[in-house]
């Protein structure tokens, strides 16, 4: 069986990447991933050694390399996680979320239909295009309920609205055409290989190094937390065991406001690298990590609040989360401690973890 994972050199993707090497023996991983700014070779250092494992560079939107890709490799398996997926970066420049996130998506589905009309019965019948999208396309929910399946899409922001876009092609594609898709929508991943422009990374990082713990507004956004090893698992449930035709909600059944998550975030330094001993903290006079707390103005058309009804997906494929935020928390800070060698490079001449998404008028 060959399996791709387009966008396999990002934070979900190359997590996914591990997760298929554990779960498949004998098996291709071909990975699939242009390595922009939030890709890096270096998240599969060990996942390379695999000899089922293949790296190509490439551009989803680039319909001849989609195209050459099929032919190629000659799938089973499609799991479609290149995206562009930071919210303060659509804000600032929409056009590579829509290149990517909109066109990149047609053009998998497209070279994926031509290749699927192509293959013998037996094939055509085992072939998955899985299409993983984001709880973001629903837009904001009030102080109580959660996202279904049914839910109405309501995106946002930018990035939410391609996002929205790309999964109502992959509906499109299952309707007209019968290409087999499934898609999941999920809540906010976090773990290891996360790039350091999203939340959790950021604070761990800048608290280590005695910086501000930027908080936006007033802290208050509630987001359900998913353990990406957790949603890896959910994602190969929906492409072995899912039906063609299916979304499945994945959530982590975790709602934490942005300041509790900054909180907890907090004594899990303080219990791995007490303050006392962070030379940093020190030099500053910083008493607690708590006291970086910072409280910057708000992300503009920030959603109040996302919660996840994962029912369906436990009810029909037998998924849901193994571990709870605590647990996935302390797991998430003792991986950044551990791997400041990759921290480094990933961000070296790319990033400099400045604030982004403040909109500025020329």
């Amino acid at each position: 069986m060959t399996i791709i994972v387009t966008g396999g050199a990002g934070f979900i993707g190359s997590n996914l990447v591990y997760h298929l090497l554990s779960k498949t023996k004998g098996d291709r991983v071909i990975v699939f991933d242009k390595l922009t700014y939030a890709g890096n070779l270096y998240s599969l250092l060990d996942a390379l050694k695999n000899s089922g494992v293949r790296f190509v560079k490439g551009d989803i939107a680039d319909g001849k390399a989609v195209q050459r890709l099929y032919r190629q490799f000659q799938p089973q398996f499609v799991l479609n996680l290149a995206a562009e997926s930071h919210v303060d970066r659509s804000i600032e420049g929409a056009g590579d979320f829509v290149r990517t996130n909109l066109t990149g998506t047609f053009q998998l589905l497209e070279g994926a239909r031509h290749y699927w009309g192509g293959l013998i019965p037996v094939a055509r019948k085992k072939f998955r295009f899985l299409h993983v999208s984001t709880d973001e396309v629903y837009g904001s929910l009030g102080k109580s309920g959660a996202f279904s399946e049914k839910t109405p899409y309501a995106p946002n922001s930018p990035y939410a609205a391609t996002k929205a876009g790309a999964d109502h092609l992959a509906r499109a594609y299952y309707e007209t055409y019968g290409l087999p898709v499934i898609v999941t929508n999920c809540s906010n991943n976090y773990g290891p290989y996360q790039f350091p422009e999203k939340l959790i990374p950021l604070m761990i990082l800048n608290a280590m190094e005695g910086k501000p713990l930027p908080v936006y507004g007033d802290g208050l956004n509630v987001r359900d937390w998913l353990y990406v090893e957790d949603h890896c698992g959910a994602l190969w449930q929906a492409v072995t065991r899912g039906k063609p035709g299916e979304k499945y909600n994945v959530g982590g059944n975790s709602e934490q406001t942005n300041l509790q998550v900054v909180h907890n975030l907090c004594r899990q330094l303080e219990y791995l690298l007490p303050s006392r001993k962070n030379r940093a903290l020190l030099e500053k006079k910083i008493n607690r990590y708590e006291d970086l707390i910072t409280y910057v103005k708000d992300r503009p058309g920030h959603d109040r609040r996302y919660a996840i009804d994962a029912s369906k997906i436990k009810r029909e494929l037998g998924w849901k989360p193994q571990h709870g935020f605590a647990e996935g928390m302390k797991r998430t800070v003792s991986w950044y401690l551990s791997r400041m060698d990759w921290c480094e490079r990933v961000q070296s001449g790319k990033y400099n973890r400045q604030r982004l998404g403040l909109i500025r008028h020329k």
